[in-house]
């Protein structure tokens, strides 16, 4: 059974930065991995996906700002998130890309004030 466990987040100012890091269990490395986040009375949206040999993409809001890169031999994902913006305030997910079900974990949450 795979788990993903996410941290790294917390409270920051507009214009700041922080780093999610993504870290997965209980199987082989994982292909493709994705970020997402929902804010509080919206639905859950992509921000950025890695395959395995480093491909991304990312959602229009947070290009040129967010960067997500993988360590595979830590099994580690990394989110790293400059300039940040009060409407990039959500808990933050990872998951493979596209997601399953069953491989949603708690999340960490991002607040950025203005």
């Amino acid at each position: 059974q795979v788990q993903l466990v996410e941290s790294g987040g917390g409270l920051v100012q507009a214009g700041g930065s922080l780093r999610l890091s993504c870290v997965a269990s209980g199987s082989s490395t994982i292909n493709s991995v994705g970020w997402y986040r929902q804010a509080p009375g919206k639905q859950r949206e992509m921000v950025a996906g890695i395959t395995i040999r480093g491909t991304t993409n990312y959602a229009d809001s947070v290009k040129g700002r967010f960067t997500i890169s993988r360590d595979n031999a830590k099994n580690t994902v990394y989110l790293q998130m400059n300039s940040l913006k009060p409407e990039d305030t959500a808990v933050y997910f990872c998951n493979t890309w596209p997601p399953r079900v069953g491989y949603w974990g708690q999340g960490t949450q991002v607040t950025v004030s203005s």
